[in-house]
């Protein structure tokens, strides 16, 4: 499932995020790649310990823990640190696959990448190229979304970052360990809790079919998750 997530970061949340993160010092990016990932990557880093890093971070992980469709999507078991990215001047990343475990090296805390997200720190309209374009079995998609958006994505897609031809592509970019590993499973409860949603606003949260469907749903996350 590949799911937006719009104004994760209102406009305000976006500048004091680009406050922090444009002051930090930037390294190459591939400080935190694997091997597949070096032999295709080319762009610019915070380091994953810096203190820009960790304070721009925090922003963003709070801003996580306030969004309910971020959480009913994702259902986050664990968020590894969210780490940030900047392209410019024909950097790209071409196509890969991200790491099955990722491990912060500065603390050992690690997750498994069920889930990759990506939030747009920069107007699409300020540079050229820059898309992110994730392969499923559906075909290809292009995403290049406005500051503050998340992309949600199965972290085992085929994917790449399209060369930024003008201007600067500041993100946001991190994996998710969901409670539910299994994408189907999660498309299932995320669907289902949307519907219950949708119901409820109509018919109200005490009624006798909305209150079954939420222990169908409640079994089903019981059946599936692991903490």
């Amino acid at each position: 499932m590949m799911l937006a997530i719009p104004d994760l970061l209102d406009a305000d949340a976006v500048a004091r995020v680009r406050a922090v993160v444009d002051a930090g010092d930037w390294v190459d990016g591939n400080a935190t790649s694997g091997h597949q990932s070096a032999l295709a990557k080319k762009n610019m880093q915070l380091p994953e310990d810096s203190p820009a890093a960790r304070e721009a971070g925090r922003i963003v992980l709070d801003a996580l823990g306030r969004s309910p469709l971020f959480i009913a999507a994702a259902l986050p078991l664990k968020i590894f640190p969210p780490l940030f990215n900047r392209y410019a001047g024909g950097d790209r990343f071409g196509t890969h696959v991200d790491n099955a475990v990722r491990i912060h090296r500065a603390s050992e805390f690690r997750v498994r990448s069920d889930l990759s997200a990506t939030l747009f720190l920069e107007d699409p309209a300020a540079y050229d190229g820059g898309e992110l374009v994730v392969e499923d079995i559906l075909g290809v998609h292009k995403v290049k979304l406005p500051a503050g958006h998340l992309i949600l994505y199965p972290a085992s897609s085929l994917h790449r970052v399209e060369p930024v031809t003008r201007g600067a592509r500041v993100a946001s970019f991190f994996w998710i360990q969901s409670m539910v590993r299994d994408d189907a499973a999660r498309t299932i409860l995320f669907d289902l809790d949307r519907s219950i949603q949708a119901i409820a606003a109509e018919r109200g949260q005490d009624d006798a079919e909305i209150i079954r469907l939420t222990g169908v749903y409640h079994n089903l996350l019981r059946r599936w998750a692991d903490s």
